[in-house]
């Protein structure tokens, strides 16, 4: 049986998401389970939560908890990443410097500037992850969820081209779930295509026996005044495919949207999201903990109805079913018309032997010309990190769609010090110099 190792298994309501769906499979009920993390609290609430959610299943996995990551990963088939370096204050941080010189955001783990500094203090995390993998486990999949993707698969494959690594997100598939929900097709009967860079991807086909949906979203649109308040919404009648992530973070990749008081009010943009949710992720950890301290099973929230993707790696690894996931992985002439090297998302087939990204072509030009906008900002703040060149941070940043619109260049240097001098020692140490 496999052997799974959790890293930053503290983020219990994902952490249980993901157990969950590993444990539901009968093939996959007597795996090993190594759970990490850094945070003693959290990590027994983790352990707590995967022997309650075992014994719901039915399920007798070999559970072990370890505040050591390298212990953990010893002898590993499979490591997931979940890991949120900083946590809640910082990316408090992140968004209460950025007000303060007049840069609004709405998630900030991708892009702009909280998508590059959340990047650069994750960094090390992934570093000292990659050394451990080559040490103890050199042919386990690292399957990674922790944002900024793109940044973070990037430079996976900059300094550990040996680890097997794959980005996972869901928004793919939630994006084509809630389309075909919206035309009135059942999910489950509908073909689609998806490519570009994860959370600017783009649903570049959508049919249902052979016919293709776009026109009835079309329709959808015109019936419907307050879908058309929406940025993807906006976002795709401008440039025919649609986005594969939401509004609150379509909003903050391009220069058009955040910058602008009126379509803020017109397409109804949550400035400030993320840290509502943040602060909603930590009252669900407490409500967990209080549960499991009372010897009780907590109740899964209403939203925990994904299918995520690592458990059918996971599932696909031990039986070689094979199904098609969506996976960021860096570039290798997968879309033609996106920089070599770069993190992108494409389809990928899951079998016994891994993950197997396709060949996806060229992007129709509008679509890839946003996307190398995204991605310049995205080599940069690598590069950044791989050279030791605190520069490429500030040009990083100018050259993020978001933050240039916002602000002028000056401004924009002395809002990368500013979080420079905020987030200190959890910066690389090359970059720690404004």
């Amino acid at each position: 049986m496999l052997n799974i190792a959790f890293v930053g298994a503290g983020s219990v309501e994902f952490t249980r998401q993901l157990l969950r769906d590993i444990l539901s499979y009968p093939e996959l009920g007597g795996v090993r389970l190594a759970l990490h993390d850094i945070d003693p609290e959290r990590l027994e609430v983790a352990e707590g939560l995967a022997k309650l959610t075992a014994k719901e299943h039915g399920a007798a996995p070999v559970i072990t908890a370890s505040p050591d990551r390298r212990r953990a990963l010893e002898g590993a088939d499979v490591v997931v990443n979940m890991v949120a370096v900083g946590g809640h204050a910082a990316t408090v941080k992140d968004f209460e410097v950025a007000a303060e010189f007049g840069v609004r955001q709405t998630i900030g783990d991708t892009l702009g500037i909280g998508g590059i500094f959340r990047a650069l203090r994750t960094f090390p995390l992934l570093e000292g992850l990659a050394a451990d993998i080559r040490a103890v486990c050199p042919d386990a999949w690292l399957l990674n969820y922790t944002n900024p993707m793109a940044m973070n698969l990037q430079y996976l494959a900059a300094i550990a081209p040996e680890v097997k690594a794959a980005g996972l997100c869901h928004s793919v598939y939630w994006t084509v779930r809630d389309l075909s929900e919206l035309v009135g097709v059942p999910y489950e009967e509908v073909d689609f295509h998806s490519a570009g860079v994860n959370h600017q991807a783009w649903v570049l086909k959508w049919e249902h026996r052979g016919r293709d949906l776009y026109p009835a979203l079309d329709a959808a649109i015109e019936a419907d005044p307050e879908l058309r308040r929406r940025v993807r919404v906006d976002m795709y009648r401008r440039l025919g495919r649609y986005p594969t992530e939401t509004s609150e973070h379509s909003s903050e990749y391009v220069p058009w949207y955040l910058k602008d008081e009126a379509e803020i009010e017109r397409l109804r943009i949550p400035v400030g999201e993320y840290v509502k949710i943040s602060e909603g992720n930590l009252a669900e950890y407490a409500r967990v903990r209080d549960c499991l301290a009372r010897g009780e099973c907590p109740s899964p929230r209403e939203d925990e109805d994904a299918t995520e993707y690592a458990p059918q790696v996971i599932h696909s690894l031990a039986t070689g079913e094979r199904r098609t996931i969506q996976v960021t992985t860096a570039n290798t002439g997968l879309i033609t018309n996106l920089p070599m090297g770069a993190g992108v998302e494409v389809p990928a087939t899951l079998d016994r032997m891994g993950v197997h990204p396709h060949h996806v072509g060229a992007l129709p030009p509008q679509l890839a010309a946003l996307n190398r906008a995204f991605l310049n900002v995205v080599e940069l703040t690598v590069a950044a990190a791989v050279e030791g060149d605190p520069a490429h941070v500030r040009h990083a940043a100018m050259c993020d769609p978001a933050t240039a619109a916002a602000l002028p260049v000056e401004r924009i240097a002395e809002l990368c010090d500013a979080l420079t001098a905020a987030h200190g020692d959890a910066l690389p140490a090359a970059l720690r110099r404004t």
